[in-house]
């Protein structure tokens, strides 16, 4: 009988945390110079586990998927699944505490450099289901090489496209300035004629339309941009 009522209270306790922790948060992280604006969305599934999303508006990061989500008492941990991720240091990661006031503070750290966050409950979680890559007109399957400048100097970029049935496109996609850089894709959607290619992880995107064999797009990476003309490659 004590057994049995032991884990009635524990089971109790758990489904408390889990109610205080459910919700969408919003706040900041203190940046050096300035506030960075966070909105967090934690929500319990029916198996115990969790989902969550980090939308980041001043990043123009729309709802990444959060990666091990861990409830202990009043502390939480999880990791940004793919975006914001640091290629030699891993995932951005977040560690926080649920406050007697009812705030979540902790801290937030990306490609290592860490900030004190701030959050409050602001209504009912509101997760956001990743985006998922479409696939891609025939036309636009291959190799496309081009060049382009950026931050003071020429950089070569390769581009290779495929389709891979009911998953969508998938992207091959290099970039040779300074370094050689392969970057990771997370997205590649076709929309109308254009096609968007996506590297969240390092912040890289391309768009670009297709006429008579020629790409004719944009790179962009943070506040600057760079158009560029991608030739199928022989």
């Amino acid at each position: 009988m004590r057994l049995t009522l032991l884990l009635v209270f524990a089971s109790s306790a758990c489904l408390c945390a889990d109610d205080k922790i459910a919700g969408r948060w919003e706040g900041s992280a203190q940046i050096p110079g300035e506030d960075l604006k966070l909105i967090v969305d934690l929500a319990p599934t029916d198996s115990g586990k969790w989902n969550g999303s980090v939308p980041i508006p001043a990043l123009q990061l729309q709802g990444a998927s959060l990666d091990g989500i861990t409830l202990n008492g009043n502390d939480i941990s999880f990791t940004v699944k793919t975006a914001l991720a640091d290629q030699h240091l891993g995932p951005a990661k977040f560690h926080g505490q649920l406050l007697p006031n009812g705030n979540l503070t902790g801290d937030f750290t990306q490609a290592g450099n860490t900030a004190p966050f701030a959050l409050s409950k602001t209504g009912p979680p509101q997760v956001e289901s990743p985006p998922r890559s479409t696939s891609i007109k025939p036309e636009w399957e291959g190799t496309w090489k081009g060049t382009y400048a950026m931050l003071g100097y020429d950089r070569t970029v390769t581009l290779k496209l495929m389709n891979r049935g009911a998953e969508g496109a998938a992207a091959e996609w290099e970039i040779v300035g300074k370094r050689d850089n392969k970057l990771p894709v997370d997205l590649v959607v076709q929309n109308g004629a254009f096609v968007t290619v996506d590297s969240h992880e390092t912040g890289l995107s391309f768009e670009g339309s297709l006429a008579n064999d020629e790409v004719k797009g944009t790179i962009l990476q943070g506040p600057f941009e760079s158009a560029v003309t991608l030739r199928r490659e022989k």
